[in-house]
This record gives C-alpha cells, sequence and structure tokens, in this order.
C-alpha cells in the first residue's frame, strides 16, 4: 500500500510541475518573417485631416484623448517626432504593449489616411 500512496503522490507532483511550466512559458511571438519586410513603406498619399479625424473618433479617441493628449494610451499630440510612419502604421495594424490590433478592424485605406495624418504630429 505504501507504494500505491507514493506512486500517487510522484504522480500528482509530476503533473503539478508539468502544469507550471506550461503555464510559465511565454507565449510564442510571431517570428520576424511574419512582419512586413524592413523594406515595408507606407504610401504616402495626400493627408486627407477630415478622414483621419474621423477614423481617430471612432477608434482611437477613447484611449489617446480627443486632443491625442493620451488617457489610458499614450500622447499622441507629437507621435510623428519620435516614430517613423512604418513603425506607427505596424503599432496601428498589430497593436501591442496594451494596444488592440485594427488590421482587420480598418482598411488597408483607412489604415493608411490614419497613420499619414499621425506621422504629420511634430
Amino acid at each position: 500500500m505504501y507504494k500505491w500512496i507514493m506512486s500517487g503522490i510522484v504522480t500528482v507532483a509530476c503533473l503539478f510541475a508539468v502544469g507550471l511550466l506550461i503555464y510559465a512559458l511565454p507565449e510564442k511571438e510571431p517570428s520576424e518573417s511574419a512582419e512586413p519586410s524592413s523594406s515595408f513603406v507606407v504610401p504616402d498619399a495626400p493627408v486627407q485631416a477630415e478622414a483621419a479625424e474621423r477614423i481617430y473618433k471612432s477608434s482611437c479617441l477613447s484611449c489617446h484623448g480627443d486632443q491625442l493628449e493620451g488617457r489610458l494610451g499614450p500622447k499622441l499630440s507629437q507621435v510623428g517626432a519620435t516614430l517613423t510612419k512604418e513603425q506607427i502604421y505596424k503599432q496601428i495594424a498589430k497593436g501591442g504593449g496594451g494596444m488592440p490590433k485594427f488590421e482587420g478592424k480598418l482598411s488597408e485605406e483607412e489604415l493608411v489616411t490614419i497613420t499619414n495624418w499621425l506621422a504629420e504630429k511634430k
């Protein structure tokens, strides 16, 4: 009977250890090859301020504030001075760091419009 108790304790301990390992492993990040290549360039397009502001109000305002001052999300009033257009686009499209991804929620045209508008904020 002692053997059965010990084997049961060892089994439970092993299952607990495996569970801890699985829980503690970080989620696998997508590989760099899944990201747009470093030659990815946001198309230059005339900034359509009205369209960009409409997109901003419907998708960004609740976290970044009505004056781009930041609330839950960071301040965006000078984001173009610190990030490239490609970095801004990637952040909006892919999300990360607490920001949801908007790829699939916004069209490609809307992503480019809001990116070019924010890139001018310097």
